[in-house]
């Protein structure tokens, strides 16, 4: 492609793993008569090198979500719940000591439907505030209260997409949270019951939300000079 990494940049160790058949040869070494299944591994490791760390090459450019794709009736849900969202990075998360949401931009998701299904999972996580719901999980599950946690709002971000009519594909993060629910799952059969009954306890605030927001546009209204 005509392009050099900088001199001094340092690379990152990649790993490419393949599973194999043994071949013949293993077999005339009495291989056949082990009790493993016939596959082989092997290893491959390579030094890579981000784009940023190159002379020459400009990568491609993102396609960037349009702001028509947007969708009017979960802006209006979400700004209800009169959470702090802002907006900037890489990273969706809630940070609790500021009491905020941030979101990368809209423009950076793959299509609106994945911008509101994170936007109502992080919301989910603001909601367990202690000014909100002041929700706790540490007490029963102890160190998996992070994994009910993620659980919880993951199907709470379920929920609310359902009655928005919001059709959600399965994101890359939802193969993380699973295994962590796994482990949750399997110690406790009853688990996903207390995870669904938390999630339903957002949706409800959530809702009611909603009620308060309509309120205030109709006192607003009425109070509006003509």
């Amino acid at each position: 492609l005509g392009a050099q990494v900088r001199k001094g940049e340092r690379g990152h160790l990649v790993v490419f793993w393949k599973t194999t058949d043994r071949d013949a040869a293993d077999a005339q070494h009495g291989d056949e008569d082990r009790d493993e299944p016939a596959r082989r591994m092997f290893a491959r490791g390579y030094t890579v090198f981000n784009c940023a760390q190159v002379d020459g090459y400009t990568p491609p450019e993102l396609p960037a979500l349009p702001e028509a794709e947007r969708i009017e009736q979960a802006e209006r849900f979400c700004a209800a719940l009169g959470i702090d969202i802002r907006h900037g990075g890489s990273q969706a998360y809630y940070r609790p000591s500021t009491d905020h949401v941030q979101m990368p931009e809209f423009a950076c998701f793959r299509d609106a439907v994945a911008y509101y299904a994170v936007l109502l999972h992080e919301s989910g996580h603001a909601s367990g505030a202690k000014h909100r719901l002041d929700r706790d999980l540490s007490g029963r599950f102890g160190s998996a209260a992070y994994a009910m946690e993620e659980c919880t709002v993951e199907l709470l971000s379920a929920m609310i997409c359902a009655d928005l009519n919001l059709s959600v594909e399965p994101r890359p993060d939802h193969a993380r949270y699973i295994a962590t629910w796994l482990e949750v799952l399997r110690s406790d059969s009853r688990a996903i019951f207390t995870a669904a009954s938390k999630a339903q306890q957002i949706a409800d605030w959530m809702h009611a939300q909603q009620t308060g927001a309509q309120t205030n546009e109709v006192r607003g209204a009425a109070s509006a000079p003509l």
